[in-house]
């Protein structure tokens, strides 16, 4: 599908303000006259990198986001580095300095995404990270992927991989966001989401057994890790495994949860929702589903809930100021 074809697709829709996509390099032209004609700009984009080896490549990348109209660009730092090693926390930081002194002069925002593969797939590490961040002077932007998260709930075999099982049996990591002190409420409650990524996944949810991985760092040649889950029920042969509605809920939760915060908190940092329903073999690779239509699903729920809590949230505050009121007057 064309450049054009893709923004037309999109502006179709109606229920999308922009697309996430970074131009390769020489197409950053196409893609900004494709934005500009059906008026849908790149707002967002995201690339991968090592620590050690792609510092050179950053720049770059921010280079071609700001020429192609993006204003945010999401940093996913693989969890090891250029030799090999897990990546330290002193090489986190620098690496974030540099991509946020990068970001100030070329004019494009930086953040960080916790994902599969990375650094911070291990939930422990956010918290430390961003704090050592903040002591530098610098914002911590967080660029939210809560499937990340979901896929450890009553995953033993997702925990192992990243080492948290232990921690999550003793409950000194809680990764359900039902449970008290779970992560992701407590990244909410640190007001660093710049970038919320919604995509469902399942807690102990079903792997891709219709994609195998053959150069994967933990499990090669095995079926594809379970980081997607249909948002709307698929039709006969669509998919492998049965569906269920309320595995999705957890996913809505989440969301609820941080247009709740942001619609409460006047200094929110949140200013871009993405819907990521994609084809990798962790994913929907050879899924027989529309992603798109999957994905338009996501976003109209989105609008929706949005404005269901809008019009809870103005009650809410009517009654508070009544109450308010009367007890004034008493």
């Amino acid at each position: 599908m064309s450049v054009d074809d893709q923004f037309r697709l999109l502006k179709s829709a109606g229920c999308y303000d922009h697309f996430d996509r970074m131009p390769q390099p020489g197409e950053e032209r196409i893609y900004l006259d494709a934005a500009n004609r059906h008026g849908i700009p790149i707002r967002t984009g995201l690339w991968w990198y090592t620590a050690g080896q792609d510092e050179a490549l950053l720049e770059k990348n921010l280079y071609v986001s700001k020429q192609g109209g993006a204003e945010f660009h999401d940093i996913m730092l693989h969890i090891r580095n250029a030799q090999g090693r897990v990546v330290s926390d002193d090489e986190i930081v620098a690496f974030y300095e540099l991509a946020h002194e990068l970001g100030e002069r070329i004019g494009i925002e930086i953040g960080f995404e916790n994902h599969i593969y990375m650094w911070s797939e291990d939930p422990r590490r956010i918290e430390p990270i961003a704090e050592r961040v903040s002591a530098r002077g610098m914002p911590f932007k967080f660029v939210l992927d809560h499937s990340h998260v979901l896929i450890k709930v009553d995953n033993p075999e997702e925990q192992d991989i990243i080492g948290i099982r232990q921690d999550v049996e003793s409950g000194a990591l809680v990764v359900d966001p039902y449970e008290a002190g779970n992560v992701i409420d407590r990244w909410i409650a640190m007001n660093m989401i710049h970038w919320l990524q919604v995509r469902p996944v399942s807690p102990n949810g079903p792997k891709n057994r219709w994609a195998i991985k053959n150069n994967n760092s933990y499990d090669g040649g095995a079926w594809g890790r379970p980081c997607q889950y249909p948002f709307t029920k698929p039709k006969p042969g669509e998919w492998h495994s049965d569906w269920h509605a309320y595995r999705v809920e957890p996913c809505k939760e989440v969301v609820r949860r941080v247009l709740r915060h942001h619609l409460r908190a006047p200094n929110s940092p949140l200013r871009y929702i993405t819907t990521d329903m994609i084809d990798m073999a962790d994913y929907g690779e050879n899924a027989k589903y529309s992603l798109f239509e999957q994905n338009v699903a996501i976003a109209t729920w989105i609008r929706s809930e949005w404005d269901a809590l809008v019009k809870e949230d103005a009650g809410q505050r009517a009654l508070e100021q009544q109450l308010l009121k009367n007890g004034t007057s008493q």
